[in-house]
């Protein structure tokens, strides 16, 4: 279709997926390829390819107009995460994740401790699948006009300086950028010679479809062992294990019958017998993350850029959050209107937040691991998560709406994800978000940003009246992936904005 396209993403999971719908949002041309033939698979449907989105995902959803499909495909009830419209205060939380499987009460989450909430649609995290949150993004894309190619592994990566050559499926792919969202395998990272560093494995887990005999003799829910860890869900069958062996059976012998249940037998300390294992695989907490998310003219996003064991369910809320965050620098960049170094600032700020989530994943595994000691170390977290103070770090650390990037500024509220302004005609801030650009909110009486504003068509998105609450705010300038970038009083200073804008959107002469 092009003789060059801006870019070439390997990898059509949700990560791949959004980013690609994200660029061609904003008018650039894109090219998915995908090894895996079928679209759909087991492994992605429920109860396996089961996924945690937490609130700061359901958030992108909704910021780009996709929450209502989202929750449809998820079978997910909307009126159960969202807040009612006429509320002045936000809900509290109605869930928390869990840490090691220790389950926490979100009663006990101190929401006078939560910076700068408003309510809206987005309030809560959803259980999901890959199957449903892939149907949306791919009907996103294929909207867009995206181009996606099954069944055409990645075979090699070349850079001329101008462009990058990615052939896969026997046949080259010529564009300006190349994204890896290819996986914890990835064969982007690897063809581009990205460093990949971390630590060793210290258990292997396994997650199955199988037939119990007797199902009564497992508790519901997660389960600490001395030896390990089991996991049963609600669904029938779905059985999850962590056995701590140093991550020595990961993908080295077939996955029988006979060696689930020996496993289960042993972290269970019950006698439970499977009668037939329909699907299984294993994975292990190795946790490694490549040491910079940019190399020349090729990029990393997802499990390509950070691995780490699912404990928590972050990781591909962690992938959402580099697609989100990548997408309109890359895309300013291929348009030209990118400040100097935007591109740069993908990995600056993303990496520390990989590198949190591989020691929270890390800490977990830790915490669970079986020992002479470990029935103290246990009693002695759950008791400190148990406080107010625990549970709030824990709410705070998963839910995905209060990182913080530094940009550089004392104000509280920079670098954070901006709360959902609501103004008087009932507009939200989620609404001026949909199109990806970026938004300047003037809540001051005289419109004092406008002329400053306006300098920006086609990037910045100028909304002006009064809100529901201003939080103590005259003005605010928010990026498209929805972090605040700069705020301003009631007396806002233009040439200020103008800094800020220009630093982020670039020379409003372009």
């Amino acid at each position: 279709m092009y003789d060059v396209y801006d870019v070439v993403i390997a990898g059509a999971g949700p990560v791949g997926l959004f980013l690609a719908g994200e660029l061609a949002l904003a008018g650039c041309s894109v090219l998915v390829l995908e090894r895996e033939q079928e679209e759909t698979s087991p492994w992605k449907a429920l109860p396996l390819g089961m996924r945690g989105l937490n609130a700061g995902s359901v958030e992108t959803f909704y910021r780009r107009g996709m929450l209502e499909e989202l929750l449809e495909a998820s079978g997910a009830d909307g009126a159960r995460i969202g807040a009612d419209p006429a509320a002045h205060e936000p809900p509290a939380p109605r869930g928390v994740s869990h840490f090691a499987g220790m389950q926490l009460d979100p009663a006990a989450v101190d929401t006078a401790a939560l910076p700068f909430r408003l309510p809206g649609p987005a309030m809560e995290g959803i259980v999901t699948s890959l199957d449903a949150v892939g149907k949306v993004l791919a009907g996103r894309a294929a909207r867009l006009g995206v181009r996606i190619l099954r069944g055409v592994p990645v075979e090699a990566v070349t850079q001329d300086g101008d462009t990058v050559v990615t052939r896969a499926g026997g046949h080259d792919h010529r564009a300006r950028w190349l994204v890896g969202c290819d996986g914890g395998r990835s064969a982007v990272r690897a063809l581009a010679g990205f460093g990949f560093v971390g630590t060793e494995p210290l258990f292997t887990g396994y997650v199955a479809h199988v037939t119990f005999a007797d199902a009564r003799k497992l508790k519901p829910g997660f389960n600490l062992t001395p030896a390990g860890m089991y996991l049963r869900t609600p669904f029938e069958g779905h059985l999850g294990m962590m056995d701590f062996d140093g991550g020595a059976f990961d993908r080295s012998r077939p996955l029988t019958r006979e060696h689930l249940q020996t496993v289960l037998r042993r972290v269970s300390g019950t006698d439970t017998t499977l009668t037939d294992v329909h699907l299984a695989s294993s994975f292990t907490d190795r946790a490694m993350q490549a040491t910079t998310y940019r190399n020349g003219r090729v990029l990393l996003a997802g499990d390509a850029a950070h691995i780490h064991s699912p404990l928590g369910g972050q990781g591909l809320n962690l992938g959402i959050g580099d697609a989100v965050n990548l997408g309109w620098k890359l895309a300013a960049t291929i348009r030209g209107t990118a400040p100097e170094g935007l591109l740069d600032t993908y990995t600056a700020e993303r990496h520390p937040v990989g590198a949190a989530i591989l020691d929270w994943s890390r800490a977990q595994v830790a915490t669970m691991n079986p020992g002479p000691n470990a029935p103290a170390l246990r009693r002695l977290v759950r008791d400190l998560l148990g406080t107010r103070d625990g549970t709030t770090h824990v709410f705070r650390s998963t839910s995905g709406l209060f990182h913080r990037y530094d940009l550089g500024s004392d104000q509280p509220l920079v670098g954070r994800t901006a709360p959902d302004f609501r103004l008087a005609d009932g507009t939200r801030l989620g609404d001026l978000l949909r199109e990806g650009h970026g938004v300047a909110l003037d809540f001051t009486t005289g419109r004092r940003l406008h002329d400053a504003a306006t300098g920006w068509k086609g990037r910045i998105r100028y909304a002006a009246g009064p809100v529901s609450d201003d939080l103590g705010f005259g003005a605010l300038l928010i990026r498209p992936d929805g972090i605040v970038a700069w705020t301003g009083d009631h007396d806002p200073d233009p040439e200020a904005f103008r800094g800020a804008a220009t630093r982020w959107f670039g020379d409003p002469a372009l």
